[in-house]
């Protein structure tokens, strides 16, 4: 017996066998290297990260100076104003939700697993001052900032932007390859493509998966903490492993909207009340003057903390730039196909100047906070109460939070909670990262089906643990700066193509219609008011669409292929009806019209004139375009008008095609009636 069509639509797959093939091919390679010879590979991978960060550390900071920089310049410029999607698309998640899955997604283990343990190991070890010295806290604090600040969150958002614009902007895959657009053109979907796509999946999977080895390690050192168990064993973290995955699947199977959104927002309710008891239960008033005066350093540093790269500091100071800066830059980086795609994703609608300063200022606040908290909190406690404790603790990374919490109030309770929380923001990143690579594996395809995301779930978790089995997380580290610089270089290719579709945007934008036609003066007034005095419903514009703007497009169609150009009026449904002119290598010309309905005004000054006509919705025939701009009302226009209306759009059509610079745009794919 078979299937019925949609039930086996929910089972075939959606990968790209392209990208998938090769992508599992070099994963199982990589983890066969560090799992049957972890020694080897860790030497080797090491040795190549000596040589990375000897000879292109200044590329790394070269490179996230420009994503930077340039965002704030996109922001604060017209480019800012371009939505990512049609000039009506609205966002799908409320602003609340955006930030918390930005949150969530980003550095969610790495803000519970750094948070107290990188700002004492800088006050133990800074690279320019006296350690455990007053000096050596302010350096830590602003160092901590700058790893976790601004810069972190520009990789994210530089890539994010990119493939939100292109894929929601010019409708392309939301896959990393439809960033390379403007440059690479119809080689997008050939071999130069497919290696930008495998490259992005073996990278985030990797990355993802050695984050969630060091939420395993955290997570364990905090159970045996509050219960005294063994939790070392490689049995028990497998077993850990194993339930996550298996939350995950649950999260990813009920959907993005629902498993992670809930999730996320979980994360960082949570997060919020951690954060508020350190600051009660701690030094208060001390934290307090401590957070103003780490952002007033980070602010008034953060250029010569941009390009500082110890070139005249001592040969020691250069090795802990190379293993604290760096490492973060190209951990970001290694980073950025998996939170970009993901932030991306859940960002159509928003205006470019929205994405890039919530994606850069939000979360950089909320991390600032976080570590100033936990951080000086920290650093307060081992100068006052814990007598040098937690200085002498800070090589225990796994265990250095719960540590940290012995030192306060109720620490079983707050123990607890934030084992409880390191749990969530593990099943998230899991979710998340299922969700991101299948994206990936699938070159944005939304119709992919719950089983994949599962698949992908579970290959990150047997990643996460053969890593763990092997010892391979350190050798994965070293391999991750020597990957993220062919990315860096990728990244650079992606600001060029993004400031090429931007500006073929805004001269698609500038290029203005000719003078309106009569329809907006007095002529055919009575007819105007006629409609503006009466509800329409949704009868009277399906019957508008076919008796007017059916009329009229036909009349232009017709006098179109007496001139031998193919076109053809479409109707997807009752509510769509649209004249299509077909054009090789570019977007074919559309003028559509759709019915759209609006809840009719609390208070409406001409409801005495519809006669008892009903209230509800107010319904209107608006107009829409290949190129996604907004459209119009149309509902005054009678049939001449009409064709006026259309021979103006396609004149403009005709004209952008021979405008140089906006061939980008106009090649593009195009939208339809229900993108938008």
């Amino acid at each position: 017996m078979t299937s019925p069509p949609h039930e086996a639509s929910r089972l075939r797959s959606t990968w790209s066998l392209p990208v998938f093939v090769p992508g599992i091919l070099i994963l199982v390679t990589l983890l066969a290297v560090c799992s049957v010879n972890p020694d080897g590979a860790e030497r080797f991978f090491l040795a190549g990260q000596r040589w990375v960060a000897a000879h292109f550390s200044w590329f790394y900071l070269l490179a996230v100076a420009i994503f930077s920089i340039l965002l704030l310049v996109i922001a604060a410029s017209r480019y800012g104003s371009i939505r990512l999607g049609a000039d009506d698309t609205r966002p799908e998640f409320s602003f609340t939700s955006w930030l918390a899955m930005l949150f969530a997604a980003g550095m969610g283990i790495g803000l519970l697993y750094f948070g107290v343990a990188e700002p004492m190991m800088h006050y133990t070890a800074p690279p320019l001052a006296p350690p455990g010295t007053p000096a050596a806290a302010r350096e830590a604090m602003t160092t901590t900032f700058f790893h976790w600040g601004f810069h972190a969150w520009s990789v994210y958002a530089l890539v994010g932007l990119v493939l939100a614009y292109f894929g929601f902007r010019y409708n392309l895959p939301l896959s990393l390859r439809s960033g390379l657009y403007p440059l690479l053109r119809e080689r997008i979907n050939g071999p130069l493509g497919h290696a930008v796509d495998v490259f992005a999946l073996v990278g985030s999977i990797f990355g993802i998966a050695t984050t969630l080895g060091f939420g395993v390690l955290q997570l364990s050192a905090g159970l045996h903490r509050l219960t005294g168990w063994d939790t070392g064993t490689q049995t028990f973290q497998f077993g850990l492993i194993a339930c996550v995955v298996a939350l995950a699947g649950v999260s990813a199977a009920s959907g993005l909207d629902k498993g992670v959104k809930r999730l996320s927002e979980f994360n960082l309710l949570l997060a919020m009340a951690l954060g508020l008891f350190v600051l009660l239960a701690g030094p208060t008033i001390a934290v307090l003057g401590l957070l103003l005066e780490n952002v007033g350093n980070y602010l008034s540093s953060v250029v010569a903390l941009t390009f500082r790269s110890f070139a005249y500091e001592p040969a020691n100071s250069a090795d802990w730039f190379s293993g604290w800066t760096i490492l973060y830059w190209a951990w970001w980086i290694s980073w950025s196909p998996f939170v970009g795609l993901f932030i991306a994703r859940i960002s159509r609608g928003r205006t470019i100047r929205e994405f890039i300063l919530g994606a850069l200022f939000v979360p950089t606040g909320f991390n600032l906070l976080w570590m100033t908290l936990f951080g000086n909190t920290a650093i307060w406690l081992d100068q006052n109460t814990a007598n040098g404790a937690l200085s002498a603790a800070a090589s225990q990374v796994d265990a250095l939070l719960f540590i940290f919490f012995d030192y306060l109030p109720v620490s079983g309770l707050t123990s607890s909670l934030a084992v409880i929380l390191i749990a969530v923001f593990f099943v998230t990143s899991a979710d998340s990262g299922a969700f991101v690579i299948d994206t990936i594996a699938s070159r944005g395809n939304p119709s992919s089906p719950v089983w994949q995301r599962l698949f992908w779930a579970v290959v990150l978790g047997l990643t996460a643990g053969l890593l763990l089995y092997a010892g391979g997380l350190s050798a994965l580290q070293s391999m991750t700066l020597i990957a993220a610089l062919p990315f860096a270089a990728i990244m650079l290719l992606l600001c060029v193509s993004l400031m090429q579709g931007l500006r073929a945007d805004l001269l698609h934008i500038d290029r203005k219609l000719w003078p309106a036609t009569h329809f907006r003066s007095g002529h055919n007034w009575t007819y105007r008011l006629a409609v503006l005095l009466h509800a329409r419903h949704r009868d009277d514009v399906r019957r508008f669409m076919q008796d007017v703007a059916r009329s009229g497009m036909s009349e232009v169609a017709r006098a179109l292929e007496t001139r031998g150009m193919s076109c053809r009026i479409e109707t997807a449904d009752e509510d769509h009806l649209a004249l299509v002119v077909p054009q090789e290598g570019r977007r074919d010309f559309v003028y559509g019209v759709e019915l759209q309905c609006r809840p009719d005004a609390v208070f409406n000054p001409v409801a005495a004139a519809y006669r008892g006509q009903g209230e509800g919705d107010h319904c209107l025939p608006v107009t829409y375009f290949a190129d996604g701009r907004a459209g119009y009302d149309i509902r005054y226009m009678t049939r001449d008008e009409v064709i006026a209306d259309v021979l103006r759009q396609f004149e403009r059509y005709l004209e952008l095609s021979r405008q140089a610079g906006t061939e980008l745009l106009t090649s593009a794919p195009e939208h339809g009636p229900g993108q938008s």
